[in-house]
């Protein structure tokens, strides 16, 4: 595509959905109309997010805008990370191997296992007595 339009993109991930907003700028990043370091206090947590735009080497090309809810910060991370890998791969097509071999674009498809009647949790019986 290569074009001035913005991009948008939606990741998921457990009940985490992020809506990315992908313009060519500065390396602006806004999440929920607050900055990265001030939504994501965990730098942990930052380096997954911005692990699409370092592979891609375009850290710096890029305004990112995000809305994101749902699920704990984990799940929203990885969420935007996810969504942020789309928005990079439909604007360049070029860019989508290297984020493809590194499992950026596949959707993680696990979820909390609910609760089954008859037990403590999902799969925890209660203890067995003989006698």
């Amino acid at each position: 595509m290569l074009s001035d339009q913005p991009t948008q993109t939606v990741g998921r991930r457990k009940t985490s959905v992020a809506r990315i907003t992908l313009r060519p700028g500065s390396g602006g990043f806004s999440v929920n109309g607050r900055t990265l370091e001030d939504y994501f206090p965990r730098p942990a947590h930052r380096v997954r997010i911005e692990d699409p735009l370092r592979v891609t080497g375009s850290e710096r090309g890029f305004d990112v805008q995000v809305r994101v809810h749902g699920g704990g910060l984990t799940g929203q991370a990885d969420a935007i990370r996810m969504g942020l890998s789309r928005a990079l791969s439909v604007h360049d097509p070029d860019l989508r191997p290297p984020l493809r071999e590194l499992g950026m674009l596949t959707r993680d498809a696990r979820k909390v296992e609910r609760k089954k009647p008859g037990r403590p949790k999902a799969r925890k019986r209660f203890q067995f007595s003989k006698r």
